[in-house]
């Protein structure tokens, strides 16, 4: 009985069904048992002519069952690629993630920090340790991302000359009252964050006085808690009474440190007013009932304020007048022997975000305020600049604490100045003195940690602490004989002052220094394994592949790799486990290689394994090699366009060369019998050349939404990305909604007219119907989401907390519908329409979008028998009850498109989410991104000739 079938199945299928082998050409198709009848693969037409194939049958009793031994060598190989992947990856990353250790050591009153007496006044006093406490209580103000130009007094412009209007500028004008009225009371410092500026990193730094690892910064939404000692922890051992209110993060940070706590949520960044509205709420009770000795207000109104509108915007200028009131209400309530901080914990960026180590970012304001006077003289015409780590020393000195275990930060010695004249001592010897303990525990800090980690360099830490032993010296002397000795008291604070900052330089080059050996042997490691798959892809579609040979090298080299590490235990060496690991894998897979190069690389040219086109190699390889330039990297957004841009341009030329877009040529194939076209180019070369353009000019409307980077302040980045809440104008922010909701309507438009067009919408399975109506519903959701994240501030108060809720509660709704979306695609991803009638035409064309073989053997080995399979269950029942009413015909459409359907589906349902957490004008972008994929692809599958045998009848 002939069979019509179509032409696109052109390989050998091996299972483990038996059935009916179908030959096609120079491949097969495998019909399982239980379809005697005519089958009919049909799929959806495309450009070109389509011809029907008819075959006749040859049986095939048997085929081969796959082997337990063999899916025991698969698996085998498969957790070897695991392991030299992970082994790549952990030696990359011991590199780059650099990190610290941690020590556990904690000061305490009754250790002093070196050898020698304690300053004078320390002994004999309440609440006296290490150096006699100046202040009994503290109001810590943290305003999370208080910017140093925030707080800067404004001067005033001259005649004539414009004044600068910036909403941020000039709105805490209470401190500027203050540095005039009373000079010797405040004081106003620039203060330098350490990157990376993200909030937890930062609160570590101003409790501890350490610096922060890099690797630090992916636990910033994984808040734990500080096992170095810290400044909460010398409170909670001195018994003083701490009360917080503001931001959760603290909870994770310092739990059971304080003796009362006002916590609220802290990641709603869309929130303004929730958190400083609760800290307010307790704030001046708390500070009126004096049942406290440090109290700390974390507002985070100024930090979500830069995040959803951006430094520019009218509404920052709200928020830093609202923190002026605190501030100045706080100034009212100050008591003697309180002393006041107001402080950022980092800047922000001109668009509002943090987290880099650019100018804008590592700048914040310190503020200092005492009802007594603290300093000796009138503050400076321009701020000092402080690293932000001195805070932590010089407020556990003005407490009387000790100075926690760990910090590395320098006192600020000002604040140490004998103000008032009847003290015995100058203020150059208080102030040697700070400095003296100051140094004395960073020393013993330093002689710990190198005990402990030998990460630090040999020769500069000898240097510095031969420094410290003459300063110390020095200073032990100046005691014995303090009296006219200026001259050398200030070369004493100038030699401590350098130990210290010193100290500070040596750990920030240790800790921030990348192992450039260890990450290239990852990257090599993690390339290697890389090729390993691909060789092993290609030569897997061969008849008669076997992974056994694969496991001979690779445990070869496993047993070396073991025997000497063996070895090099006995001889006594400190082998770590990152490095024995990298080992173990590269000695597992270099015997492999040198096998795989001598049986194949001298036979055929390695480039013929590669299974993509060269331009797109070349443009890999060039986009690979740009990250390793500093002048790419900082260029990006104009070197990424231009080489796309090159390679569409190769594209186009390569099909035009090749004669892709030429008329076809006649081939006679002998094996075959039959003259058969080599295949009508799928487009023609107008065709080609407008998808080129289409896709040239995508790119240039992508660059206008540009972000710069941090690094280069010369660029400017797009005003588009901003959120439509940072927008003023009414008229605009509506139009701009109406342009982002048409994008996101188009990309999900285009997305069901692909699917549509190649008859994807007509199965009945639950993704396809989920696609049809759950897609837009989340279009819906995102939209309303938009519209009330954009006009949530103009909403009518008793509006308002329905607009708070669902803000909250529609994506969220949406993201339940992606992830439910996915996993029915996980669930039944093959979207194949099948279909059965009886009494079937003797002849049907056949058309399929098919434009080409099978790319892999996974492929053949299970999506399409399971198709197969499906069709098998669904009509069994169906065969037998039918069997005396005619021939039956099993129809299984749009099986052309049944990889792409799924994977446009899916990114489909990714791309919501994704828009979720951006701003709303980044829908365009989204849209852009999907035009060139489609453009782009299309472009690529234009030169891949369609095979088209005509008819012919083979005997078996």
């Amino acid at each position: 009985m002939p069979i019509v079938c179509e032409p696109h199945f052109q390989k050998h299928w091996y299972n483990w069904w038996r059935g009916t082998l179908y030959w096609v050409g120079y491949g097969a198709v495998y019909l399982p048992e239980g379809f005697q009848e005519e089958v009919i693969l049909a799929g959806l037409c495309i450009e070109g002519p389509e011809y029907p194939l008819v075959l006749y049958p040859t049986v095939m009793n048997s085929l081969p069952a796959t082997s337990r031994m063999q899916k025991i060598s698969v698996l085998l190989f498969l957790a070897w690629v695991c392991f030299l992947f992970y082994a790549g990856i952990a030696l990359f990353t011991s590199g780059f993630l650099l990190t610290r250790l941690e020590l556990t050591n904690h000061s305490s009153c009754q250790e002093p920090p070196g050898p020698g007496s304690l300053p004078w006044g320390s002994q004999g006093k309440p609440g006296a340790c290490w150096m006699a406490s100046r202040f009994s209580r503290l109001v810590l103000v943290l305003i999370d991302a208080l910017r140093f130009d925030f707080a800067q007094p404004q001067p005033s412009h001259s005649p004539g000359e414009p004044p600068v209007s910036l909403p941020f500028l000039g709105k805490l004008d209470s401190l500027q009252r203050i540095l005039e009225i009373q000079p010797h009371h405040a004081r106003l410092y620039q203060s330098k964050a350490d990157p990376p500026t993200t909030t937890m990193q930062r609160l570590k730094a101003l409790t501890t006085g350490s610096l922060p690892t890099f690797i630090d910064a992916g636990s910033n939404f994984a808040s734990y808690a500080i096992v170095e000692d810290n400044l909460m922890k010398q409170l909670a051992s001195a018994g003083r009474r701490v009360v917080f209110m503001g931001d959760d993060t603290w909870k994770d940070l310092f739990p059971g440190a304080f003796s009362q706590a006002f916590f609220f949520p802290s990641f709603n960044v869309r929130d303004l007013h929730t958190v400083d509205n609760g800290i307010l709420e307790h704030l001046y009770p708390t500070m009126d009932s004096g049942e406290w000795d440090m109290l700390i207000a974390h507002f985070l109104g100024v930090d979500h304020c830069g995040h959803k509108y951006g430094p520019h915007h009218p509404e920052m200028a709200k928020k830093l007048s609202q923190m002026d009131q605190v501030i100045q209400g706080l100034v009212e309530r100050l008591e003697n022997d309180t002393l006041l901080v107001v402080i950022g914990d980092h800047g922000m960026t001109m668009t509002g975000d943090h987290g880099g180590d650019s100018e804008l970012e590592i700048s914040a304001a310190l503020f200092l305020y005492s009802p007594k006077a603290l300093f000796p003289g009138a503050p400076p015409e321009e701020p000092e600049v402080v690293p932000q780590i001195s805070l932590v020393p010089t407020l556990a000195l003005l407490l009387g604490l000790p100075i926690p275990f760990g910090n590395i930060g320098e006192v600020m010695a000002e604040l140490f100045s004998e103000v008032e004249d009847s003290q015995p001592h100058s203020s150059a010897l208080a102030q040697a003195s700070a400095l003296h303990l100051n140094a004395q525990q960073v020393s013993r800090f330093l002689h710990t940690y190198s005990a402990a980690a030998q990460d630090l360099q040999v020769k500069e830490l000898h240097r510095l602490q031969t420094l410290f032993s003459k300063a110390s010296a020095d200073y032990q002397r100046l005691l014995q004989r303090p009296q006219g000795a200026e001259a050398a008291l200030q070369t004493v604070i100038t030699e401590l002052q350098q130990f210290l900052r010193g100290v500070r330089a040596i750990c920030i080059q240790s800790w921030a220094r990348f192992s450039l050996g260890r990450m290239a042997g990852g990257a090599a490691l993690m390339a290697a394994a890389c090729f390993l798959c691909l060789l092993v892809s290609q030569w897997a579609t061969s008849p008669g592949f076997c992974f056994h040979p694969l496991l001979t090298p690779m445990v070869c080299g496993l047993a070396g790799t073991i025997v000497c590490a063996g070895l090099l235990t006995t001889t006594g060496l400190k082998l770590d486990p990152v490095v024995l690991g990298a080992m173990a894998a590269a000695g597992s897979l270099l015997p492999f290689l040198w096998k795989a190069w001598a049986g194949w690389g001298s036979k055929r040219p390695l480039v013929a394994l590669l299974p993509i086109p060269g331009p797109v190699l070349l443009f890999l390889l060039i986009r690979f090699a740009a990250f390793f330039s500093d002048s790419f990297v900082v260029a990006e957004a104009r070197a990424t366009p231009f080489l796309l841009g090159s390679l569409i341009l190769l594209l186009i030329a390569q099909l035009h060369w090749e004669g892709k877009l030429l008329p076809p040529k006649l081939l006679t194939i002998p094996r075959l019998c039959f003259s058969v076209s080599t295949g009508p180019p799928r487009h023609n070369g107008t065709h080609a050349l407008g998808l080129g353009v289409g896709l040239l000019l995508c790119i240039r409307l992508a660059g206008l939404f540009q972000r710069c980077p941090e690094e280069t302040p010369a660029c400017h980045s797009s005003p588009w990305l901003s959120p439509l809440a940072s927008m003023v104008g009414g008229r605009a922010k509506n139009l701009w909604y109406g342009a982002c909701v048409g994008a996101l309507v188009a990309l999900l438009a285009a997305v069901r007219l692909w699917l549509r067009r190649y008859s994807n919408l007509k199965s009945p399975e639950p993704s396809v119907l989920f696609v049809r109506w759950g897609l837009p519903l989340m279009a819906l959701g995102t939209a309303a989401y938009w519209a009330l994240v954009s006009g949530a501030d103009e909403a009518p108060p008793r509006l308002r907390a329905l607009v708070a809720g669902a803000s909250v509660v529609l994506p969220r709704a949406v993201a339940g519908l992606a992830a439910s979306g996915l996993m029915l695609l996980l669930w039944r991803p093959v979207t194949v329409l099948v279909k059965a009638t009886t009494g079937a035409p003797r002849t049907r064309t056949v058309l399929t979008p098919f434009s080409g073989p099978p790319t892999s053997r996974a492929d053949l080995d299970y999506v399409v028998p399971q198709i197969y399979r499906h069709m098998q269950e669904e009509f069994r029942g169906r065969l037998e009850r039918t069997k005396s009413q005619g021939p039956l015909t099993v129809a299984a459409c749009h099986l052309g498109s049944v990889y792409s359907a799924a994977m446009v589906t899916a990114l489909t349902l990714l791309a919501f989410p994704l828009l979720l957490l951006h701003a709303e004008r980044i829908s365009l972008v989204f849209l852009l991104l999907f035009l060139q994929s489609f453009l782009l692809l299309h472009l690529l599958a234009a030169g891949i000739p369609i095979t088209t045998p005509g008819k012919y009848i083979s005997q078996p």
